[in-house]
């Protein structure tokens, strides 16, 4: 896994660059407590932050390998390559020896064999650079579903990278600053972030499934990968066992690793037939793992969560023969702790749901160094009721936020006439359209079910993603997401959602994959959400914190938002404060406002706009 950390510049000697990059790479220590090392040539610094999975005594980095002509080629990656078996033997039939058992050196000679074409034959999560000593030429990669994040900014001659920003913001020539596109993408469109922006002003992100390239002569950033648009003429059974067939083959190469590896298991039928399948894989000894935060009264009081996970999660591990353990999160940790996603994230998160997670992070790293997770099912295979209901599909901007006001109604007027948030809400949404693939042989119907889909996969996943990551590396664990592979994506893509509901059932193709994996009662549970706190004793502490927070004169939070505004939703409308996601309830509201103020006071962010 790893965390990773870099500087590049064309004009500069960077042999004394040792305490920047050095600097830069501590910041990761939580991603890699394993080690931390550093790679120094006159115009590249390397540094890596390992969490040892797979080879823990020769996977060392940054790697070096020198090509057949004695050229050199460094390399700093965090992730898995999940098919390095298969690919180390294609490279072993032309020609090339291996040192280590790793997937780094595999990854690297990979590289050298093929060049930036290599992209094409990986499988995994990944966020890598290749510094080529024999082109000067940086090579950035990200994999296809921005499993793993990466970050970059310009210095002038040269480029500076990493896999948080945190770790950027330790370079000398990068400050913390909030222009106008970043208020908008904090409080405009907090769900569903523009691919390859990184709120920062001057920083960025590579975009999922894109490699960037520099050179002294600039910088270069295009697709290696896209979903293509293709009829499909399987039948529901054949669909399904095309499915089965193609997870199993995922979780298998999923599971391997030279530490431990446990699962996420709320009970749901996500989770739990990536647990069976890794049960199965693994030959016994998985643990799975769930979270109890505080309750909101009896099951079936919340409409985001029908159903209690406790019980189907325990029958699911019942019936595999595995350990389950849960991790109880109470109120006053929930308040203590409220900040723990924007410590993760560098940005202001999700309230108690970064909150629960996290703490549910730290639990499983107590037995395991990775977790296998069923995030990304929903995408997938159609479960989420912006997919399926007729108002949330009809809506004209991203179906997620029909009938959902954003953080910007907050914002203070000055402000708000700066970045337009509906004008910039439409733009966002008009350029996300436009990079969905068709068939013009497919009617309007067919085609806006492929917008939806490509919009949850490209704008609503990378959340998701980036949420999982940051919160599971803070505490030094990988967690693997088997439903974001891409021979999945590519196959289901093309799946209509009359067959993803097949006889009226929601995930219908997911849920008959799973059967006889799991118990009727599992296959068949209805959707329920990750636990959001709507506890009541744990939303009126947090709105005394907002209380204090309106009582301080100096809250640098008001610089963009307008202090009566809030003033009044916390006070005679709280059920109306908007938050940052789509299950919005007043805790989460409540704390996103309490994590920009200690964002602007942590990470001394200047507004500039």
């Amino acid at each position: 896994m790893c965390g990773i950390a870099g500087w590049v510049d064309w004009r500069r000697d960077l042999t004394q660059s040792g305490p920047v990059v050095e600097r830069m790479t501590k910041t990761l220590v939580p991603r890699g407590p394993d080690a931390q090392e550093s790679w120094i040539s006159p115009h590249a610094a390397l540094g890596h932050s390992r969490l040892a999975v797979i080879d823990l005594d020769g996977g060392r980095q940054p790697m070096v390998r020198t090509d057949r002509a004695g050229g050199q080629v460094a390399l700093t990656f965090s992730g898995e390559i999940y098919n390095f078996r298969e690919l180390r033997a294609e490279l072993s039939t032309l020609g090339w020896t291996f040192r280590t058992r790793s997937d780094t050196e595999v990854l690297l000679t990979a590289y050298l064999e093929w060049g930036t074409d290599f992209t094409h034959r990986l499988n995994g999560m990944y966020a890598f650079a290749v510094w080529d000593e024999r082109a000067r030429r940086l090579v950035l990669v990200r994999d296809r579903f921005g499993v793993k994040p990466l970050y970059y900014a310009r210095t002038g001659d040269g480029v500076v990278f990493a896999s948080e920003p945190k770790a950027l913001l330790a370079h000398p020539e990068i400050s913390a600053e909030l222009d106008a596109e970043g208020v908008a993408e904090l409080m405009a469109v907090p769900r569903a972030r523009t691919p390859g922006h990184g709120t920062f002003r001057g920083i960025h992100e590579v975009r999922p499934g894109h490699l960037l390239v520099a050179t002294d002569n600039g910088v270069r950033e295009s697709a290696y990968w896209r979903l293509e648009a293709r009829p499909h003429t399987d039948d529901f059974t054949t669909t399904t066992a095309t499915v089965r067939s193609l997870l199993e083959d995922i979780v298998d190469h999923q599971v391997v690793a030279d530490v431990p590896v446990g699962t996420l298991l709320s009970g749901g039928i996500d989770s739990s037939a990536v647990t069976a399948l890794a049960a199965r894989a693994l030959g016994g000894g998985l643990t799975s793992f769930a979270v109890n935060p505080p309750a909101a009264g009896g099951p079936g009081s919340d409409t985001w969560r029908p159903s209690s996970d406790g019980p189907f999660a325990a029958l699911v591990a019942s019936s595999l023969g595995i350990g389950h353990v849960v991790s109880d999160i109470d109120v006053d940790t929930l308040v203590e702790r409220f900040d723990a996603g924007l410590q993760a994230r560098d940005l202001p998160g999700w309230g108690d749901l970064d909150t629960t997670m996290y703490l549910l992070f730290q639990t499983i790293r107590r037995h395991c160094t990775v977790a296998l997770s069923g995030e990304a099912a929903d995408e997938m295979f159609g479960g989420y009721l912006w997919q399926l209901d007729p108002g949330y599909v009809s809506h004209p901007s991203f179906p997620w936020m029909y009938g959902r006001r954003q953080p910007e109604i907050l914002l203070r007027e000055d402000v708000r006439q700066l970045i337009d948030p509906a004008r910039y809400e439409a733009d966002r949404y008009h350029q996300a359209l436009a990079e969905v693939p068709r068939l013009a042989s497919e009617d309007p119907e067919r085609q806006h079910e492929r917008e939806v889909f490509h919009l949850g996969l490209t704008r609503w996943l990378p959340a998701l993603m980036d949420r999982q990551d940051r919160l599971s590396m803070a505490v030094g664990l990988e967690v693997r997401v088997p439903f974001a592979d891409h021979r999945l994506a590519e196959y289901l893509f093309n799946v209509p959602m009359r067959l993803k509901r097949h006889a009226g059932t929601p995930k219908a193709v997911l849920r008959e994959a799973s059967r006889g994996l799991l118990p009727d009662e599992v296959v068949d549970r209805p959707k329920s959400a990750y636990p959001a706190s709507r506890n009541d004793i744990y939303v009126a502490r947090m709105r005394e914190l907002v209380m204090d927070l309106l009582a301080d004169p100096h809250a640098p939070v008001f610089d963009l938002v307008d202090r009566e505004r809030v003033r009044t939703a916390v006070t005679a409308r709280l059920g109306d404060l908007p938050g940052p996601i789509t299950a919005v309830t007043p805790a989460i509201s409540l704390s996103y406002l309490l994590e920009l103020n200690r964002w602007f006071e942590q990470y001394d962010v200047r507004l500039a706009l």
